[in-house]
């Protein structure tokens, strides 16, 4: 009796911890596949990193401000990650714009252009109940 209920626990044990592993192992697998080179020679996160360092002289206090609003939904385990690759795209529309500076406008816009289409539903909650207006944006929704 003792035995096999000790069994049973190393077999609960065993499947928890390849459940864990496969997880993980998820995850790092997506991220090998940021790294992988694209037709041009160059990662998705090497563009991460060149519009991010090519637009840093354009942000303003409020733009960085208002970055760090956008991205409080975000669990603070992933908050750093999610903020570099929304930074990344808010810094691709402000530079294809040749604009001066980041604006609110670019931020929306590089906000959502960053969210994945299956995050729209709550992206736009969290617009509503901040009040952001993004209603020149709203074909991006689509």
């Amino acid at each position: 009796m003792a035995h096999d209920t000790f069994m049973i626990f190393i077999l609960f044990w065993a499947f928890v911890l390849l459940f864990f592993m496969g997880v993980g192992g998820y995850f790092m697998f997506r991220k090998f596949l940021k790294v992988l080179p694209k037709e041009d020679g160059k990662s998705k996160l090497d563009w991460q990193n060149h519009y991010v360092d090519s637009s840093r002289h354009l942000w303003t206090e409020d733009s960085k401000a208002f970055l760090d609003k956008l991205v409080s939904p975000v669990p603070t385990a992933f908050r750093d990650i999610a903020k570099h690759s929304i930074a990344a795209r808010i810094g691709q529309v402000a530079l294809e714009a040749n604009a001066s500076e980041v604006t609110r406008a670019h931020c929306i816009e590089g906000y959502i252009l960053a969210t994945p289409r299956r995050d729209y539903k709550s992206l736009i909650s969290f617009l509503d109940r901040e009040q952001i207006d993004y209603s020149a944006y709203r074909h991006l929704l689509g």
